[in-house]
């Protein structure tokens, strides 16, 4: 891994012929494909690898503001900016209304419509202008099973769905996804999504599988199990409570002493009721009713907001505006 030619995108080869020839989180032989089915030949540069970067670099300029490193923030502003501007321009397909799934060693966009961009929604490296056409895509019914976001769209040459990364649905591809559609304002997408894998956990001892075939809900009353998916699996393991922390919309930021909550559960969930949630020094009590949050136990100096916290990305703009005018 690495930017290995300098055009800034990072990408991935193997080293030897005993490694893995895909080196993201689909690292199946076929995981990354041209939509007429071809693969894609390494070095590649992952669609949504490049959103963990400019996340990580939107992050660590926070950071640098927060130790007083002004000099240090503002170059990794400017880097995060550089690439999402150069992403958007080389990963964008016009023709087709979403974002190539990687590019190829010789630079072509592999262009299949994959689940790989609900991730750059999560990142928020995505432009503004093209977030709805992405989550249309993302909850197109070639993409939506009723169950999950399918890792491939059916009308892809590839799309098999009892393949392992061609078809499939994993709950935690779709609860990442899931937290991108909120993040950009999909409210009514991104409950689907988390009602879906929800429901899909009634018919497996809620406990939500590696992976389940992407069969359509409307053909199949029950997800169709893939034959050798684990159970449990710890980022399976792990969705519930991230699409739960989605769908409450928490998001705790301790450098600014505060706590952002502003919850869109389903009616049917009725009452929620979390204790001992840590937050800085203390653990806290949360209640929900619908739309309606109380919070007890604060630790002190800590002050709760009823409604989102901007992104990171327009905290750190922010504080740099605030430093140049003093």
């Amino acid at each position: 891994y690495g930017d290995r030619d300098g055009d800034g995108f990072v990408e991935y080869q193997r080293l030897n012929n005993q490694g893995l020839i895909n080196q993201g989180w689909k690292d199946s032989w076929d995981g990354i494909n041209f939509a007429d089915g071809r693969m894609a030949e390494p070095p590649i540069a992952l669609c949504e690898v490049q959103g963990y970067v400019y996340g990580a670099y939107i992050s660590r300029a926070w950071m640098a503001y927060d130790a007083g490193d002004l000099a240090l923030a503002r170059e990794l502003r400017e880097r995060a900016a550089r690439l999402k501007k150069q992403f958007n321009e080389q990963f964008w397909l016009p023709d087709r209304g979403y974002y190539a799934i990687a590019l190829d060693r010789d630079k072509r966009p592999v262009d299949a419509c994959a689940s790989n961009m609900g991730h750059c929604l999560w990142n928020g490296i995505i432009d503004a202008d093209k977030a709805p056409l992405v989550a249309a895509r993302l909850m197109s019914p070639e993409m939506f099973s009723g169950w999950g976001i399918r890792t491939l769209a059916t009308d892809m040459g590839a799309y098999n769905p009892a393949s392992y990364h061609n078809g499939s649905v994993w709950p935690h591809d779709n609860a990442m996804i899931a937290t991108g559609l909120m993040r950009y304002g999909f409210v009514d997408e991104a409950k689907r999504v988390a009602l879906g894998l929800i429901e899909a956990a009634d018919f497996t001892d809620h406990r939500l599988p590696e992976l389940f075939c992407g069969f359509d809900r409307a053909d199949f009353p029950e997800p169709v199990p893939y034959p050798t998916a684990c159970s449990p699996q710890a980022w399976a393991a792990t969705t519930p409570v991230h699409l739960l922390r989605t769908l409450l919309r928490y998001d705790p930021h301790v450098s600014m002493n505060g706590m952002w909550m502003d919850p869109v559960l389903p009616e049917s969930w009725g009452r929620v009721h979390i204790t001992n949630c840590p937050i800085g020094d203390g653990r806290i009590t949360i209640d929900v009713t619908g739309s309606h949050a109380t919070i007890e136990g604060l630790p002190p100096g800590m002050t709760f907001h009823r409604g989102t916290r901007p992104p990171l990305a327009d905290l750190v703009e922010l504080a740099e505006k605030l430093d140049k005018t003093g």
